[in-house]
């Protein structure tokens, strides 16, 4: 639902989360952005662009985790057509990044069908 993304983003600021831990990690960013469709797959897209911003601010730090996280986008064309544009900007986004790690560019670029 519409109130997830904000918890989310509050818990980011906890003093015990701290991104560059990767079980803190996926345990706040993948449960929301992989196991949260609800929260996630937002009208506003919300979710999307919080996807895009953590896969791009982990990628440059750990690349292995932030590819892990891109995947939850890669089945972003069986979305319901609203959806599909935002997740796909989003995808473009992070694609964007001219010194994207090579995992992350992999699983982008794969998505994407590129």
């Amino acid at each position: 639902n519409g109130n997830t993304l904000p918890v989310v983003r509050q818990l980011m600021q906890h003093p015990d989360f701290n991104l560059r831990n990767p079980n803190r990690a996926r345990s706040l960013i993948f449960s929301y952005c992989s196991a949260n469709p609800g929260g996630f797959h937002r009208s506003d897209a919300a979710g999307y662009v919080f996807w895009s911003e953590r896969v791009l601010e982990l990628d440059a730090f750990n690349p292995q985790v932030a590819a892990r996280l891109a995947r939850a986008l890669d089945r972003w064309r069986q979305l319901s057509t609203p959806y599909q544009s935002a997740a796909q900007e989003a995808l473009r986004r992070v694609a964007a990044k001219s010194d994207l790690s090579a995992d992350v560019r992999e699983v982008i670029s794969s998505a994407l069908g590129e």
